[in-house]
């Protein structure tokens, strides 16, 4: 096998290639290669000896990536069939005649903090798809608490996600132990950071996590959403799922966590959370001017 470079893409022999991965670095431990990897659907972050990789052809990884995607896409065509069923039924309308002004929408504003770039793209679009306001921000996971309280302040946002990666550092190991995690507690920090901003769950909705996140402590330093229950993988799209399902939701109605877990791909294993309140709004009159 040729030697690897980051890059690469790349899955392990020891779990069957049941997950690709990007090479994201590579450093000498005695006589051995050992390669950090990223997932490239799984917000999961993990090491491996290099003489357990093998790096895959371009034909697997489209194969991979659409096998993935099927899934994403099938929650996406759902949620938008959804919204334009409701938004027939509100009758939503951008009126040319001063006399018949409209109703217009604003959902909830989005800060979108992520540790991975790739992925912060891949969510922009999905939350461009739905038109909704949303900032997104590259910031690696360690930095993400030092950095937080200032975007809040600069952006002022309904709901703020923060994620990346994260991963089990030693498998088996005490799930109950924040340092056997590679970024719950950076994500944890943050989370404190954003509740010094807003400390009132029914103000700012809170979701942090990657794959197999430390839930508990998330949920208990303030986040409405968390992943992970099971410490299960959770898909890149996860987050954007819940988010949308909040910012769409009326002002007024109580979510269950059911509700917005219902619209995820990893489902209840990988995503939970408390009630929450939606960050929609209606307005009236829209403005009679196309510009």
């Amino acid at each position: 096998m040729r030697d690897l470079k980051i890059g690469d893409i790349v899955a392990r022999k020891s779990y069957d290639q049941d997950v690709f991965f990007k090479v994201t670095g590579i450093r000498k431990e005695g006589q051995k290669n050992i390669v950090t990897l990223k997932g490239i659907t799984y917000r999961l972050e993990a090491d491996a000896p290099e003489e357990d990789l093998i790096v895959q052809p371009a034909s697997k990884v489209r194969e991979y990536r659409n096998k993935c995607c099927i899934l994403a896409e099938k929650k996406t065509r759902a949620f938008m069939s959804s919204r334009i069923r409701q938004n027939l039924k509100k009758g939503y309308y951008r009126s040319t005649s001063k006399e018949l002004p409209g109703k217009y929408a604003r959902p909830g504003k989005i800060l979108h903090i992520d540790g991975d770039q790739d992925y912060l793209e891949t969510c922009l679009n999905e939350y461009r798809k739905l038109a909704l306001d949303i900032v997104g921000e590259y910031i690696p996971e360690k930095k993400q608490p030092s950095e937080v309280y200032n975007l809040l302040q600069k952006y002022k946002p309904d709901i703020l996600i923060l994620t990346g990666h994260d991963g089990i550092i030693k498998s088996g190991g005490d799930y109950g132990n924040i340092n056997n995690y590679r970024h719950s507690k950076h994500f944890v920090d943050a989370v404190k950071e954003a509740r010094r901003y807003d400390s009132d769950l029914n103000g700012l909705f809170i979701f942090a996590g990657a794959c197999q996140s430390f839930y508990k402590e998330l949920i208990k330093a303030g986040a409405n959403f968390a992943s992970s229950p099971n410490r299960i993988l959770i898909h890149a799209l996860d987050p954007v799922y819940v988010c949308r399902k909040v910012a769409f939701t009326g002002i007024n109605k109580l979510l269950s966590p059911k509700d917005i877990i219902n619209d995820t791909i990893s489902g209840s294993e990988g995503i939970g959370g408390v009630q929450s309140f939606g960050k929609y709004r209606d307005g009236f009159p829209a403005e009679p001017y196309n510009n």
